[in-house]
């Protein structure tokens, strides 16, 4: 995470409309709310389009940014919006995440069959969880923030994530588990 102080400058530089500020933002949180649109949906196709929706949106709203903007809760806040937007309109509709049709290109190397086993058992988790999860666990962002782009109270936010943690460890076991099985 930047510093506050100099997110507020990035902010003043975006409201301003200078556009290397815009590649700034860019460069630093590309990655990450692709990502997340990815670990969402599950399938690349529908990620990258959202992803593009996303920063159409940041770039034609970024001058109207208060200056006291938490960046990384306003991007994550526009990606989820797109993606639950994208899941209400019928003629676009996003599929929730197949653990088994889960793209892992981007989450975890092919040679990695424990990267592999946490997208999966990520990818099992209901929505609710699996979201709490990649804002905190994954993207490294505050229960506050996680709260914020979740429009949930931080008290709620924290027990969504225990049990989103609780979910993915007994996802984890019965993955652990399957795969004992199949080597027996």
């Amino acid at each position: 995470m930047m510093a506050p102080a100099a997110d507020a400058a990035l902010v003043d530089r975006l409201r301003r409309g200078d556009g290397g500020a815009f590649r700034e933002l860019y460069t630093r949180f590309a990655q990450p709310s692709f990502g997340f649109l990815l670990r969402l949906c599950g399938r690349r196709d529908a990620a990258e389009d959202l992803h593009q929706e996303v920063w159409l949106s940041i770039a034609r709203h970024a001058a109207r940014l208060d200056a006291d903007t938490d960046l990384a809760a306003w991007i994550f806040t526009v990606a989820r919006n797109r993606f639950a937007s994208s899941r209400r309109r019928a003629d676009v509709a996003v599929p929730a995440a197949d653990p088994e049709q889960l793209d892992h290109r981007a989450a975890a190397p092919a040679d990695d069959p424990a990267g592999r086993d946490l997208e999966r058992a990520l990818a099992s988790l209901p929505e609710i969880h699996r979201e709490v999860l990649l804002l905190v666990g994954v993207e490294g962002l505050e229960v506050a923030q996680a709260a914020a782009i979740l429009s949930i109270k931080p008290e709620a936010a924290r027990q969504r994530l225990a049990r989103a943690r609780a979910a993915l460890a007994a996802a984890l076991g019965e993955t652990e588990t399957n795969a004992r099985k199949a080597t027996s």
